[in-house]
């Protein structure tokens, strides 16, 4: 099972033709993705279930639907497992970003971290998971899968933000100060974090289904 946010609301790939009576289930072979996409952003449609009886062809048939661009992005901690946030869009984030041509998922990863935050001496100590969703460029609907590292550094520098992509501040936050930020965040960047320091309102959607 899969969850693909358009916005904060998961259309969830699974191999169940019924989820239960609230969510619409159709083939993934058959969907019309931008028309689903379509109704979830105008508010018709909550629960999504695109289903196909194979697991191994649910990602398979997803990635013929939409342009697909491929990130990486830091779980960035310091020696007091404080996290490396990003503010952006009136939204915390996690430092993330579109992998080059030639460069390896976790060289984009710790780059991509680098560039949009100042922080150096980056380390990977281990992958997370990885993420889905739909974003809009030019007109045009993308699928956004990104791969998530937990990554390790002593810098204790400046933190600079990338000013050009937007972002406005960067801060380290203690595990409490993140449980803040995540009330101000994205639901596939909350897939990262331990449940316990998930806001109260949030619990029941990141782990609906």
């Amino acid at each position: 099972m899969y969850k693909v946010f358009v916005n904060d609301i998961p259309i969830i790939l699974s191999t169940e033709k019924d989820l239960g009576e609230k969510y619409v289930s159709i083939p993934l072979k058959e969907v019309k993705l931008k028309r689903v996409i379509k109704k979830i952003n105008k508010g018709k449609w909550l629960y999504v279930n695109l289903y196909h009886q194979k697991k191994e062809k649910l990602l398979k048939h997803l990635f013929k639907k939409l342009p697909v661009v491929t990130a990486g992005g830091g779980f960035v901690l310091n020696p007091k497992d404080e996290v490396l946030f990003i503010y952006r869009n009136g939204r915390w984030d996690l430092p993330k970003g579109k992998v080059e041509k030639k460069e390896s998922i976790e060289t984009g990863a710790i780059r991509e971290v680098e560039e949009e935050t100042g922080v150096k001496n980056l380390e990977i100590s281990k992958f997370l998971q990885t993420t889905y969703h739909v974003f809009q460029r030019k007109g045009r609907y993308r699928l956004k899968v990104t791969y998530w590292y937990e990554m390790r550094t002593d810098y204790d520098g400046e933190l600079i933000p990338e000013e050009s992509e937007g972002i406005e501040k960067v801060k380290w936050k203690s595990m409490e100060k993140a449980q803040k930020a995540l009330q101000k965040s994205y639901a596939n960047i909350k897939l990262l974090f331990p449940e316990e320091i998930l806001p109260a309102h949030s619990k029941d959607g990141i782990s609906q289904m």
